[in-house]
């Protein structure tokens, strides 16, 4: 099939960042002809930290696409889904909060679970609690702020009630689907989902054929993402925002920005939040892990490559505002 234009530019763009990434680790020793500053070498260990952090998420998450692409059909998803609105919406974020993904990961599985005739807010539910108050992310907040439950807890209780008003709001602004691909194009690609006639290793080879597509078309999206929060965080000063977040709505708004551009995986964002306790009131340090695993610099690329541009900008607001204003809401309490 022949690649748009845009396409083969973000391809090129990943090929020669890859191959930059190669030449400094495998010959930069030993070929001086190019000097490059100690900021270049720190960008590109943070960049491939943050990759070797999401990839294994991203597998993870395709694989299951791919699963629920061939094994699920769209009458099985009607049945289990509630009719009424409110409950779907409920359903999702409680099934998202028992689901371990990170933001990069949920990304192909609900893309693929709206394909297959979820609605959008029931997906954006999943989205939203799938990264944020799992199993795995909830230990290590506990973890990371000293083995007290206080912040674990609040993240997941203050985190599913945000993200049922999201996806409530969600629901009353959006009807369609919201996908880039068109509706002709995923039927075609449904036709390859669950069919009787199909021997069960036929329908795992298909499902690893998805999974493959599926990872080729989210990664370099997370590869940009990726490349651009490590830029973020060798050349943007934390002392500058730190002198900028004096007071409760600054703070907020400072962490709140950090967690969007640094882009951390929400299974280890907590250890960060935790080294800014001493400096922000724990209000920002919750706005910080709650709206990161909601929206961040990575994840709004990837969303971009599969949902339609006006919805994605919509998204993030709602998200922002609601995020702060619940969290301000808050500050008097804690």
């Amino acid at each position: 099939m022949k690649k748009s234009l845009p396409s083969l530019i973000i391809d090129s763009a990943i090929l020669l960042l890859f191959i930059m990434v190669v030449y400094v680790f495998a010959f930069s020793d030993s070929l001086s002809i190019i000097e490059l500053p100690d900021s270049f070498y720190h960008l590109n260990t943070i960049f491939l930290s943050i990759l070797i952090e999401a990839l294994p998420f991203v597998l993870i998450g395709v694989i299951i696409a791919g699963i629920i692409q061939i094994f699920i059909t769209e009458d099985q998803l009607k049945k289990w889904i509630p009719k009424n609105k409110y409950a779907a919406v409920f359903m999702s974020c409680v099934v998202g909060g028992l689901f371990p993904a990170c933001e990069c990961g949920i990304v192909p599985i609900v893309r693929r679970l709206i394909s297959k005739g979820v609605p959008i807010y029931a997906g954006i539910g999943f989205l939203l609690t799938g990264p944020l108050i799992n199993p795995i992310v909830i230990f290590s907040t506990y973890m990371a702020f000293g083995n007290d439950w206080q912040i674990a807890l609040l993240r997941m209780g203050l985190g599913f009630l945000i993200a049922l008003v999201i996806s409530i709001l969600i629901s009353f602004l959006f009807q369609s689907n919201q996908l880039k691909t068109s509706v002709a194009t995923v039927s075609s690609c449904q036709a390859d989902s669950a069919s009787g006639s199909q021997s069960f290793l036929d329908k795992v080879g298909k499902t690893l054929l998805h999974a493959v597509d599926e990872f080729f078309d989210m990664g370099k999206y997370l590869i940009i993402g990726a490349f651009l929060a490590s830029f973020v965080q060798v050349y943007v000063s934390t002392n500058l925002l730190v002198s900028i977040g004096e007071g409760h709505v600054a703070s907020l708004v400072v962490m709140m920005g950090l967690a969007y551009l640094l882009s951390l995986c929400s299974e280890a964002d907590a250890f960060i939040g935790a080294s800014f306790s001493n400096v922000f009131p724990q209000a920002s340090i919750l706005g910080f892990l709650i709206y990161g695993p909601m929206i961040d610099l990575k994840n709004t690329l990837m969303m971009l490559s599969v949902f339609k541009t006006r919805f994605v900008l919509i998204f993030v607001v709602i998200v922002t505002v609601t995020v702060f204003i619940m969290i301000s809401l808050l500050q008097g309490f804690i």
